[in-house]
């Protein structure tokens, strides 16, 4: 009977893991799912992602970014140029349009960590702050997954043990 109860409550304790995950509100904006890849003890850079949300009527910027583990952060895109892929930093921020979603994703736009000072380890979580141009300054985490990870920021967040 025990294990009859426990699987009968099981979808439930799903729900209610899944309510907690780590997205974040400022103003009109929803920040969805911030993450990064574990890394290799050493390695100086790392990759930050995220989904950013506009339910406002009026445009924002993501201005700048900045984690106590990098020495500084950048905003990059990756793209393919004459046959040749190549990254480069995006001046002036990026723009999320009212009623658009912007993906930071592997193989386009993404955070860039510079001067890593620490190991990103899979399963940590590591603070970063987000600034908007009208949402101001946001607190966020960045939940490390596996080397090469490919997350869904839609997908349940009862993998990351939240």
């Amino acid at each position: 009977m025990p294990k009859l109860r426990l699987l009968a409550a099981l979808p439930f304790l799903l729900v209610a893991s899944g309510a907690v995950a780590h997205d974040y509100k400022a103003g009109d904006l929803a920040i969805e799912h911030p993450w990064s890849r574990a890394t290799t003890p050493g390695a100086k850079v790392g990759g930050g992602f995220l989904t950013v949300t506009n339910g406002g009527s009026a445009p924002d910027r993501l201005l700048a970014v900045s984690a106590a583990f990098a020495a500084k952060v950048e905003i990059h895109e990756s793209l393919e140029q004459d046959g040749v892929a190549k990254m480069r930093e995006i001046e002036g921020g990026v723009e999320i349009k009212p009623g658009e979603t912007v993906a930071f994703a592997p193989g386009g736009k993404h955070l860039m960590f510079l001067g890593l000072t620490q190991p990103l380890a899979k399963g940590e979580k590591v603070k970063g702050e987000l600034t908007f141009e009208k949402a101001g300054k946001v607190d966020v985490e960045f939940v490390v997954e596996a080397v090469g990870a490919r997350p869904d920021p839609k997908a349940s967040h009862d993998a990351h043990g939240m």
